[in-house]
């Protein structure tokens, strides 16, 4: 180590005392980083002070039993191969360098008190300023390879020069094909950047052409980027092996493993409980030990009235006809309760109602959303009324997930012949095709708004199938779980075929096929030509009109008025919203920090590696018997579906529990993870779960179970004891009262009201923004259509529903919110849509009983609350209906006749009865 140089003090007296020596000795060892600025020939060398520092300070974390981020700072090989966003050191540009961005940031070491002192930043800065040098012999990676360089191709010039288009015939993809050239020769001189064609088109700004640029939705290069080419090519074109960029699967250790939801569930037997007369099925022992061991129990059994009602609105969203009710009521067949639960889940109206909640964890929505347009889609309707019929016809879960993980993959589409379950596994890809979209227009269309769609269908498949918040890992490493960034990156090479940011189709268009039965294209096109038949005559009679009469303007308006209509009855080409693979993806790079003008060491496709053995990895490069490549996303849908898989069973039941019985058995329904909450009961689940894949992955026999147990058939009674042992009801003491869902409520309005038009599937029924500012959708002819079937468009969400929690998608919703808050009370109260079923209610009411108004009372009470007034009831509602015809027959003035005061008295009665509580709430 050189000397350190002498430093005079002015204020030092000419004669050191020991006080003043000692001062100067003190000063002169605190600044040792002023002998390397004098001496800036001198490289400081990594043995010399920079490994205590990382020794002391980073290798606890960043070392070879834990490399975090998969960075080894213990040896100087672990340090030049870097972590997995890439190389932490660029030798001279300190500012660059991942390594001292991290400590200057204060985001390494993260305690405060294991943070560098400043003589220690300073030393690691001179340490990288002079070249970042070590004594001991290293293979060091060039500073620049074809991993810094293809990513930037396919940025700034692969739209033109890749797979698609060949512009020149030049292929930019590859060292290979770069050396190769194009139709002028070869665009690189290897050693020789000014020399290359490459850098010469590139300066002289001709490629990429500028009047191309918005065209296909690609930057300019720019100055950094490439002095970063020009270095590559200056170097000779370095390659390095995709193994010396590998990490090893290190950055998950067994301890991870080990937490409960990355375990597969097991089956354990259900415990013996004191209460035996109370089980029903296994679900009641797990809930009943759980109470017992608190000195609890389960609440007495609910009434047959409650039961029709709670089962009919939980598995069909409609409430039950007084016809149900009185037909259950009198059925004295032991096994009459599961007779009904059997005819509930066999209805067309189950899968409209359990759809929903599907919908809402997959962020359905009927239009793209991510800017203030708000563009419709009009072929998302098919995607909906898929999820609709699967349910309906009990499709297997795992088959349900595969079809919209791979449905592309999983059937030989192209063949033209389209059968059923072709088209099905078609429209089941749009389960990857919900997120907010902006890539529709050129302007919107740049990698980053790419990445943003797969960002949100990431997080949609992370929530809604897996349970976990994999998109918190796209930027780093995830906080709380053993989710490496790598695992992020991983996962959407396994997309990359089909969505690939440097090989991209737009969001409209382009990414739909016309992969529709030919009856459906016959249809259409007869359709169409009946509209243009009808429209030509139309236009033949308005040439036609004379404009020397005087009735030529009426005439010629309602023409044209015609003509008008006639144009908003065409349809749009059937299409389908799907995702397919397209072959030949882009590598993969992780982006450090999320940011893709960044990409680090490239990976390969790979699912999270918590949810495998160290010694175990999914190749995604195997082929079918018949020598096909199988494709990436079905290999990774098949892994999903595995018997054994520790989570996708269990994220399912637990869903199907949260809307059955108001919370999940883990309430954090989207986070398995360490941030979300321990399940309740534990056993419970994972005997759920496997009983789950025992039947076949049967939704509805899952259903039957759950609702066929005590405790979805106790009351919602609450007893002392309950209350202050299970306040939160967590251990089931009681059944949960649960408020209408706001499309349960709209539909049982309309149900109740004789005004639900049950016309299923098709395209959404539009919706319309009233002067007053309410959104509203359109009566039909035969009523209004539910809730599924009204156009979800983002920014138009009709009124009454989104008064009462219907979900923002952003991108998705796994667990609705419910508030009540005063413009929920004033809908009902003051809407001019809930006045005039009020209306149809009373006219129903009038035409079945007549103007008894005792039987008015009762049929009243019946359609809206299943059961019927008390005594004590009946009596106020005489005494109401009696009071509201007097208040009518005064406010009209005896001007009209006095059943319309009778009649307008009944819909006050009714209007009345829709603002209840019991009627919002099911018990």
């Amino acid at each position: 180590m050189p000397s350190l140089p002498l430093i005079k003090i002015s204020c030092m007296p000419s004669r050191p005392t020991a006080i003043s020596t000692g001062l100067m000795l003190l000063f002169l060892v605190s600044t040792p980083i002023l002998s390397h600025a004098a001496e800036p020939d001198s490289p400081i060398l990594y043995e010399n002070r920079v490994r205590t520092i990382l020794n002391n300070k980073c290798v606890r974390c960043h070392g070879p039993s834990e490399k975090k981020a998969g960075l080894d700072l213990s040896t100087p090989r672990g340090i030049l191969k870097g972590s997995e966003s890439g190389r932490i050191l660029q030798g001279g540009a300190v500012d660059e360098s991942l390594l001292f961005q991290m400590i200057e940031a204060d985001e390494m070491p993260p305690e405060e008190k294991d943070r560098l002192s400043a003589t220690e930043r300073e030393t690691i800065r001179a340490w990288i300023q002079t070249g970042a040098h070590f004594r001991e012999s290293v293979k060091a990676i060039p500073a620049v390879t074809q991993h810094d360089i293809i990513p930037l191709l396919h940025l700034r010039c692969v739209a033109c020069h890749g797979g698609r288009r060949q512009e020149a015939g030049l292929d930019l993809r590859t060292r290979q094909s770069i050396m190769k050239g194009g139709k002028s020769g070869p665009v690189v001189v290897s050693g020789n950047p000014e020399a290359s064609l490459l850098i010469q088109r590139i300066k002289a700004a001709e490629m990429p052409p500028r009047r191309k640029l918005v065209s296909v939705s690609v930057k300019p290069m720019e100055a950094n980027e490439l002095e970063r080419l020009s270095q590559w090519i200056q170097l000779g074109l370095p390659e390095v092996n995709d193994s010396e960029m590998t990490e090893s699967e290190t950055l998950v250790s067994e301890d991870d493993r080990q937490f409960w939801s990355f375990q597969p569930p097991i089956r354990v037997e259900p415990p013996h409980v004191k209460q035996q007369h109370r089980v029903q099925n296994p679900i009641d022992a797990f809930i009943i030990k759980k109470l017992e061991d608190k000195g609890l129990t389960l609440a007495p059994p609910a009434d047959k009235r409650t039961l029709i009602r709670r089962l009919s609105i939980d598995l069909t969203g409609l409430p039950p006809t007084p016809e149900e009710i009185d037909q259950f009521l009198n059925d004295e067949d032991p096994q009459s309760y599961e007779n009904l639960v059997d005819r509930l889940l066999a209805s067309p109206r189950y899968g409209e109602r359990w759809a929903r909640h599907w919908l809402d964890v997959v962020g359905y929505a009927d239009s793209e959303g991510a800017q203030n347009e708000d563009k419709l889609r009009p072929h998302m309707y098919r995607y909906r009324d898929y999820v609709i019929r699967a349910l309906n016809e009990d499709k297997p879960y795992s088959r349900f997930l595969q079809e919209q993980i791979a449905g592309d993959e999983l059937v030989d589409y192209q063949s033209g012949n389209i059968t059923p379950e072709v088209y099905d596994c078609l429209v089941a890809t749009g389960f990857l095709r919900t997120a907010p979209d902006r890539t529709f227009a050129n302007i919107t269309n740049f990698v980053p708004d790419r990445l943003e769609v797969i960002s949100d269908e990431i997080q949609i498949l992370g929530s809604a199938v897996m349970g976990l918040t994999i998109k918190c890992a796209r930027c780093h490493s995830h906080k709380f779980d053993p989710i490496p960034q790598s695992d992020y990156y991983r996962l959407t090479a396994i997309f990359k075929a089909a969505y690939d940011e440097h090989d991209w189709l737009k969001s409209q268009g382009p990414r739909t096929l016309s992969h529709v039965s030919q009856e459906e294209h016959q249809k259409y096109q007869e359709h169409e030509r009946k509209l243009s038949r009808q429209q030509g005559l139309l236009q033949k009679k308005l040439t036609q009109l004379d404009p020397t009469k005087p009735d030529y303007q009426q005439k010629s308006t309602e023409v044209k008025k015609q003509i008008a209509d006639l144009k908003d009855q065409h349809w749009p080409a059937p299409r389908i919203r799907a995702l397919w693979s397209r072959e030949s993806p882009s590598p993969t790079y992780i982006y450090k920090r999320g940011n893709y003008l960044t990409p680090g060491r490239p990976v390969e496709p790979g699912v999270p590696a918590v949810l495998t053995s160290a010694d175990e990895s999914i190749k995604f490069d195997q082929v079918s018997p018949d020598g096909k490549p199988i494709g990436r996303r079905l290999l990774f849908a098949r892994w999903l579906t595995q018997p054994d898989h520790p989570l996708t069973a269990r994220v399912i039941v637990n869903r199907i529990w949260l809307h059955h019985f108001g919370r999940g058995i883990v309430n954090t329904p989207g986070n398995f993870g360490r941030a979300g909450e321990r399940p309740s009961h534990p056993e419970l689940l994972d005997w759920l779960a496997t009983e789950f894949v025992r039947q076949n992955w049967s939704m509805k026999a899952i259903h039957k179970l759950m609702v066929t147990s005590s405790t979805y058939r106790q009351s919602s009674d609450i007893s002392d004891e309950a209350a202050r042992l299970d306040p939160t009801g967590s251990l089931l003491s009681r059944m949960p009262l649960k408020r209408m869902e706001a499309e349960v409520l709209r539909d049982s309005l309309l149900a109740i009201c004789g005004q639900l038009d049950e016309t299923p599937f098709g395209p959404a029924d539009p919706v319309e923004a009233r002067a007053d500012g309410l959104v509203t959708s359109r009566r039909g002819k035969a009523g209004w259509r539910r809730s599924i079937y009204v156009l979800q468009r983002r920014t138009k969400i009709p009124t009454l529903l989104e008064n009462f929690d219907f979900p923002q998608m952003g991108p998705n919703c796994i667990q609705r919110g419910e508030s009540l808050v005063a413009p929920q009370a004033l809908h009902l109260m003051n809407n001019e849509m809930i006045h005039q079923l009020a209306v149809y209610l009373a006219g129903n009411i009038q035409n079945t009983v007549g103007d008894d108004r005792e039987q008015q009372i009762q049929q009243i009470y019946l359609r809206a609350l299943g059961r019927e007034p008390d005594p004590e009831e009946t009596r106020i509602g005489l005494e109401t209906l009696q009071l509201l015809e007097e208040k009518w027959n005064t406010q009209l003035n005896n001007k009209q006749s006095s059943s319309n005061s009778v009649q307008k008295a009944l819909s006050s009665y009714c209007h009345a009865i829709f603002n209840l509580a019991e009627f919002q709430y099911i018990d």
